[in-house]
Order: C-alpha cells, then structure tokens, then sequence
C-alpha cells in the first residue's frame, strides 16, 4: 500500500466482534486475566494499550520503520532516546535545534553526565568535528529542516559518517513529517516526533514518538517507556491517528500555501530577509530538493526595525494566531527569542542567528489570499 492508504489503514482494521469500520479507543486502565500471568496480550494501559498500539502500526509503517513507541510529548520522546545512553557517552546536536532539545541537553543531560557537543553550522564537516571533539560520541541528533532557521541537512551523508564512527543518528523529523522526508530510508537508526504538530494536524492534543529502522534498535526505549511511564492515554492516541488519515493532503496545502507566501515575501517591504528552503536562493534548496519531496509549511522572517517592530507585526495579524506550537490546520506566529527558543541563553540564541526581529511563521491551510492579506495588513503596520 502507498503513504495515503498506509495512513487511512495500518493498524485500523475493522473491529472483529462489531464490525467497526473505525476501531473503538480502549478506555480502560487494566485489562481482566484468565488467571494469573495469562492474559490476552494486555495487562495495564502504562504497559501496552490497543488504542497505543495501532498508532504505534501506523506511525512504524509510515515512516518506514519497524518499530514505534509513543509518548505523553514530544520532549517525553526526545527525552527517552537520551536516557537510553550512560553518563559519559557523547552526544552532538545541531547548531540550530528546537529550544525544548536544547533545554534537555544544556539543564538535564549534561549536568547528569552526557558530555554535549553542538555543530557550528549545518555542514558536513561541522558535524564531524563536533563528533571528534567527543571522548566517547555515541549520538548524533539531527533536525532538518532545523528550527528556526530551516537549514537543510544532508541526511544521508550524516549516516555514512555515523556509520563509520559507530555513533547512532537520531532524525527529529517533526518539521518535514514522513509525508516529505523519509530520514530511515535515508540512513538514519531511529526518527523522532512530537505528533503534536503536523502528525496530529489540529492542535487539539500533545504527543511524541521514537520509530526505529530495525526493531532491536528500539527495545532499550520501549523499556524506558513501561519503566518511566511518560505514556500517551488512549484519546490522545485516537486523535494522532485521526490527524494521520489526512495527513497527506494537509501537507500538499501546507506546503502550497507557504510556497506562495515565501515569494510574496521575498519582495515585501519591511522583511530583511525569508528563510525557506523552498526559495531557489536558500544554500540548502539543492538539498532539500533531492531528499524531500516537498518543501514544507514554515518560513520563518527576519524583519526590518526592532523588537518593537516585532511586537506591532506579531499584534497586527488576524488570521494568524500569536502562539506557540506549528503544524495545526490554522496559521501561526511565533517569536522564537521569547516563545519557542527563550530557554536558549541570549548570547547563545544571537550567535545562532536567533534576533529580536525573527518572527516564525507555521503557514495553514486557510485560503492562501487571506493569509496574503493579513500578512500584508501587518506589515502595513510597521
């Protein structure tokens, strides 16, 4: 089966005693034994839950894994992968990575022993260095596109050089989704998500996920899981799996609509610059031409004036919300340097290329004129 019947099916099959076309969410907490230690594949919902467990199918299937734990978020996700490790152990993550990664590396990983090193720009080389500045590397986390500034980095090269190193390649692949960007295929051991965003589709629930290429590679998570119990009940289950049957055409409009809306503005007054991998003059287009099938739907602007130009931007919109998260059906606005990225220490956060004036933007599927026009309206503003 293809992607989009993939997403409609896996782990949906009609429910045997009813005939459920849609399988019901198993709403229960522990599950009746025959005797003691025999059971029906089911003991307590922490452990193992049906509702889990197709979207653990789906998600495996759609990302082209073996095997998929889910979790209450996605830095619950984010979290289990690191923990997997031992004080000592290396890690490096990008020079550019979502503000919550950052936390965990910087206040919780490294004061409990991991040693953390971050790659100074989006290149090959970057990374290895990086690598070699390590006693012991034994992960290398990867987003692309990253977030902010949606760079593009080379998967499949990262694998060959992790691969010689022996250091395992974790793929935050929240950002793209495995509708655009399939990082197991491209060589990386394991992808993670927050299926908050785009996976879920509605911002109406929080969740994350760990699939793993081979199936062994994910037993030390699926532990952790059980063991620390950072579980997701089984609605929020039901409604990732919901968001997945429409996953596809929501990306093809998200992505449609940011296109249009990158050129509009490339040209606009009061915009310094626009990140978008989509736009020919982006370092990384290349690239992300030939391992994503598609551009994506966040751009992200850096504006002319100061952060009290950002303030009047942010306000002016209506159709955009001013809010956290990215990925939802509607439109959003963020400002990385005190929403998304404020747990990034300031001089950290400026090297980096995060300013003042940066303004995320997480681009819906609204009509695409609306969205035109209220971006204009702000801009007016400034």
């Amino acid at each position: 089966m293809r992607f989009t019947t993939r997403a409609i099916h896996i782990g949906q099959e009609p429910e045997p005693t009813t005939g459920a076309t849609i399988p019901p969410i198993f709403l229960t907490t522990t599950f009746t034994q025959v005797a003691p230690g025999q059971h029906k594949g089911y003991e307590y919902s922490r452990t193992g839950n049906p509702t889990r467990e197709a979207l653990e199918k789906c998600l495996a299937s759609l990302e082209e894994g073996e095997a998929c734990a889910t979790f209450s978020s996605g830095l619950a996700a984010c979290a289990a992968v690191l923990h997997s490790l031992r004080p000592g152990d290396g890690v490096v993550a990008g020079h550019d990575i979502y503000g919550g990664t950052f936390r965990l590396l910087e206040k919780l990983y490294r004061p409990w022993g991991l040693e953390i090193a971050h790659a100074e720009a989006p290149s090959v080389d970057s990374y290895a260095r990086a690598l070699n500045s390590l006693t012991r590397p034994r992960l290398l986390w990867l987003e692309t596109p990253t977030n902010p500034l949606l760079d593009i980095v080379d998967i499949q090269a990262l694998s060959e050089l992790t691969k010689r190193q022996g250091v395992s390649l974790v793929v935050d692949n929240t950002l793209a989704t495995p509708y655009l960007q399939k990082p197991l295929l491209l060589g990386a051991d394991m992808v993670v998500h927050s299926t908050t965003k785009y996976l879920g589709g509605h911002s109406d629930v929080v969740g994350g996920a760990v699939i793993a290429r081979k199936a062994e590679q994910l037993d030390p998570i699926r532990f952790l899981q059980n063991a620390v119990g950072s579980v997701p009940g089984p609605w929020d289950c039901y409604l990732v799996l919901r968001g997945l049957k429409t996953l596809a055409v929501r990306m093809e409009r998200h992505c449609a609509n940011a296109r249009t809306i990158a050129h509009v503005l490339k040209t606009a007054a009061g915009v310094r610059r626009v990140f978008y991998p989509g736009l020919p003059d982006h370092p990384g287009y290349e690239l992300a031409k030939s391992q994503m099938s598609g551009f994506g739907g966040m751009i992200t602007i850096e504006l002319d004036g100061d952060s009290e130009t950002t303030t009047r931007f942010c306000s002016s919109l209506r159709v955009f919300s001013l809010a956290e998260s990215l990925g939802g059906v509607e439109s959003l606005c963020s400002h990385p340097a005190t929403m998304t990225h404020a747990s990034i220490p300031v001089p950290v956060r400026e090297a980096r290329g995060i300013t003042d004036t940066m303004v995320r933007l997480s681009i819906g599927i609204e009509d695409v004129n609306d969205l035109t026009e209220d971006i204009q309206r702000a801009l007016s503003a400034i």
